[in-house]
């Protein structure tokens, strides 16, 4: 074995550059982050070849003098820790080997000006000092990165292609530019301009036109459709403040990288945060879709340490169990309150699926009307109706109460014309008109015509009623006539008896019958003969048995509403009356997330009257 020695400064720092320069992307951020430390309010960025040839990134910030930028380029110089405490950490960077690192990897130029005083540059090319000379330029930073890993090939050659590696400096320059809405972004690449964010007009003061800044340049970056789509987010609690903007369940995406998470204004990418965000949409969304959404989280300085990854994008939490609350609630809070809702762009994608029919109908399908015999079917009363509303609760559907009120031949003549004793067009969800293939209700309001999904609407019904039931701590819970015994091993009967309180708490009443065997009395009152028994007990005791906690319990038992809520619906091919379309449409109104059933599709599509004349040429 060779003997011990000291490393070359400039090997020293090419290993260093290894942790902190992965990619072009890495560079950018790190100058970017500086700029933001150096109280810009304008920076440039300017790149060729996805940054590998070069990155020139400039700002308008307080600058440097000629002896800082000597003490920049060396390891661990920094202007961001002036009493050395990691605790309180105010800025986006800290270590001191940006920098560095960066020259050492590349043909690197430094130039500053700071106010009242002459600029000053030093080129250095891959560690090597080239020169150290007075530079004319505004006040500010130019920092120029050229050839980078230029002679180092064995780094170059694993760089991706310049198209790859633009689409990363891109993904940080707009998490950056959402973090600091003040500041004016400018991105180009050969020449071509790829983002241009201004910064806000000076007509709005302090937190107004903060507000008003976040919310144009997330609409700038992320598009205006997920403003129009998105609920704003605003919540503080012991010090604590969440805000930004969360889409709506309906506005989401196959996949989570349109979740912008940001700490006291720096980009992070945190398991724990995601991980809060996937537990507020629980019951929202489909398992393979996601949300879009730009949250912003200010913490105490202390509460949070920044300084556990090289590249500053992980955080740690000395309190994370109220951070994931904080954000689970204000999720929650902001979704529920504009909670009917369905996205904007579900009604354009169906506008978009309309065509006009270019080839005429054949003699006999215009004489027969075979759209209207194969689209819209009559109402039936042959058939078991399906209850709505608190008229369902008592066991009365609402067209038996029709009937009681108005007599059987005038309930029968109401339901089977368009308008009833009440004409329900002046409500948000409008009035029934007809049914479509018995499985979408079509509706009519003032403005608007509406297309519901009859069978998503009511499973979202029927959850939120087994939701609210299992919230009060005391929900109705059906006997079973017959006890269920249900065979499981001695260990999870263990678990489950152990549980058996908190189970009762959801509606599930059991009891140890043996050693391995689960004795089931009563299961909550909404799932009715429906629930599985066997598969409840079993699907719950391997919860408890590889989790071991009731919050497990309680997210299983969700999942086991929204499957039941979807057997139990009514379910498309039902031939409804008129009086039970409108009376669903008047659950929908007051029902919390109606606008998606339990798999996170929408229950209805609203299209304006303006666009069904655009479809005809009217417009």
């Amino acid at each position: 074995m060779s003997p011990l020695r000291r490393l070359p400064d400039t090997l020293v720092d090419r290993i260093a550059a290894g942790e902190v320069v992965e990619r072009p992307a890495s560079a950018v951020k790190e100058l970017v982050e500086n700029a933001l430390d150096a109280g810009a309010t304008r920076i440039s960025i300017d790149l060729q070849e996805g940054g590998t040839d070069r990155i020139a990134i400039t700002d308008n910030g307080h600058g440097m003098s000629a002896e800082e930028l000597r003490l920049a380029v060396e390891r661990h110089c920094t202007s961001k820790l002036p009493d050395g405490d990691l605790q309180h950490i105010a800025t986006l960077g800290f270590r001191g080997e940006a920098l560095p690192s960066i020259a050492s990897v590349s043909r690197f130029e430094l130039a500053s000006r700071p106010a009242g005083a002459d600029g000053w540059a030093i080129q250095i090319d891959h560690g090597e000092m080239l020169s150290d000379a007075p530079a004319a330029l505004a006040e500010g930073t130019r920092v120029t990165v050229g050839s980078l890993f230029g002679k180092i090939p064995a780094r170059r050659k694993f760089l991706k292609t310049p198209r790859a590696e633009m689409g990363a400096i891109s993904d940080i320059v707009r998490r950056l530019a959402m973090a600091r809405a003040e500041v004016a972004f400018l991105l180009s690449h050969n020449g071509r301009k790829m983002l241009d964010a201004p910064a806000p007009g000076l007509s709005l003061e302090g937190t107004d036109r903060m507000t008003h800044a976040r919310v144009e340049r997330l609409g700038t970056i992320l598009g205006r459709d997920f403003t129009a789509n998105a609920v704003a987010v605003d919540m503080e609690r012991e010090g604590f403040h969440l805000g930004g903007l969360a889409g709506v369940p309906t506005f989401n995406r196959g996949a989570a990288d349109h979740q912008y998470l940001f700490v006291n204004g720096r980009p992070v990418k945190d398991r724990l945060l995601l991980g809060a965000v996937r537990g507020a949409y629980r019951d929202l969304l489909a398992r393979d879709r996601h949300p879009v959404l730009a949250l912003f989280l200010s913490v105490p300085a202390e509460e949070v340490d920044v300084n556990v990854h090289p590249a500053k994008t992980e955080v740690r939490f000395r309190d994370a169990a109220r951070v994931r609350g904080l954000i689970v609630s204000g999720l929650r809070r902001a979704l529920d309150a504009d909670s009917t809702r369905t996205a904007t762009t579900v009604s354009q994608d169906a506008l978009a699926r309309f065509q006009p029919e270019r080839t005429p109908l054949s003699l006999d399908r215009r004489m027969f009307g075979e759209s209207r015999a194969s689209f819209i079917s009559p109402p039936s009363y042959a058939q078991e109706r399906p209850s709505y509303g608190t008229a369902a609760q008592d066991g009365t559907p609402p067209y038996a109460a029709v009937r009681e009120q108005h007599g059987a031949a005038e309930a029968d003549a109401d339901a089977n014309t368009a308008d009833g004793p009440e004409d329900h067009a002046h409500h948000p969800m409008g009035a029934a008109r007809a049914q479509l293939h018995n499985s979408w209700i079509v509706a009519e309001t003032e403005d608007h015509l509406i297309l519901v999904d009859q069978h998503a609407a009511h499973e979202r019904l029927t959850m939120e009623k087994m939701k609210a039931s299992a919230a009060t701590g005391h929900p109705k819970v059906q006997a079973l006539l017959i006890p269920e015994v249900v065979d499981v091993t001695e260990v999870e009967a263990e678990a489950l008896e152990a549980h058996a309180e908190e189970l009762a708490a959801l509606g599930l009443e059991i009891e140890r019958f043996g050693d391995t065997a689960i004795l089931v009395r009563g299961v909550p009152a909404l799932l009715g003969t429906r629930a599985d028994a066997q598969g409840l007990i079993r699907d719950l005791a391997d919860d408890i048995a590889s989790l071991g906690t009731t919050h497990s319990l309680k997210e299983r038992l969700d999942d086991l509403y929204a499957t039941m809520a979807c057997h139990g619906s009514v379910r498309a091919g039902r031939r409804l009356a008129i009086a039970e379309m409108n009376a669903l449409l008047r659950e929908m109104e007051a029902t919390p997330h109606s606008g998606q059933c339990n798999h996170g599709r929408p229950t209805y599509v609203k299209l304006a009257r303006a666009d069904i004349e655009k479809l005809f040429g009217r417009r």
